[in-house]
């Protein structure tokens, strides 16, 4: 499991995003959001590595702000709900949350399915031990990139940020998530990012199509075209 996660909570009620906010460690950085549209503007803005759903929130309401959210990533979702009944609960989980937890909730026991559900993930992603797009392949346990089946040597750093575009292809980032999510410090220099994706570019060539892979998108960041 990441020592960093980012967590988004989608709930409308103070109290209890305090009460989320008291008991998070503090490896967690969380983000909130008082309803459901907020919540999928700072899910399309930022990645996140689970989120905290309420259903009964306003403007749009959480079963549709789950199903919007499924319909571009598969990421751990815990429903956080007075709905009580047991349709209510499999409706849920049939929309695609990963977990159930009614109010009134124990905050620990919320944490407890957090870690869980987010160490399930990270086991998941280790036996997905190689990635292919077009004729690039990234080996996770070799640590080695192949293209047409011949070696590229990357560094270390080099190999972290393309497994990062790979693992997340056709999603935008800005730089700074860039920096946040590979280098994993507070340090933020725009110009380490292009020149490390300048790096890249150059050691593994374009695609099949004669396009680079990873892709400048104007005014907001990159992109891996997969």
């Amino acid at each position: 499991m990441k020592n960093n996660i980012r967590l988004l909570v989608i709930e409308d009620n103070e109290e209890i995003i305090d009460l989320i906010k008291l008991y998070k460690p503090d490896n967690f950085f969380m983000k909130e959001a008082k309803n459901g549209k907020e919540g999928l503007k700072e899910f399309s803005k930022e990645i996140f590595d689970i989120v905290v759903l309420d259903l009964m929130l306003p403007i749009v309401d959480g079963y549709e702000v789950l199903e919007k959210i499924r319909e571009k990533s598969n990421i751990p979702i815990i429903i956080l709900s007075s709905k009580n009944l047991d349709f209510e609960i499999i409706l849920g989980l049939d929309k695609g949350a990963d977990d159930y937890i009614v109010k009134p909730f124990n905050p620990m026991e919320l944490f407890a399915r957090v870690n869980a559900l987010l160490r399930r993930l990270s086991f998941s992603e280790k036996d997905n031990k190689k990635i292919a797009c077009d004729n690039l392949e990234l080996n996770r346990d070799s640590c080695e990139v192949l293209k047409n089946r011949k070696k590229i040597d990357l560094t270390g750093q080099e190999f972290k940020l393309l497994e990062f575009f790979m693992v997340n292809k056709n999603i935008v980032f800005t730089k700074n998530i860039i920096m946040e999510r590979v280098w994993e410090n507070d340090y933020y220099d725009e110009n380490v990012v292009s020149v490390y994706i300048s790096r890249i570019r150059e050691k593994i060539g374009k695609n099949s199509d004669g396009e680079n892979y990873i892709v400048t998108i104007r005014g907001l960041g990159y992109k891996f075209d997969g």
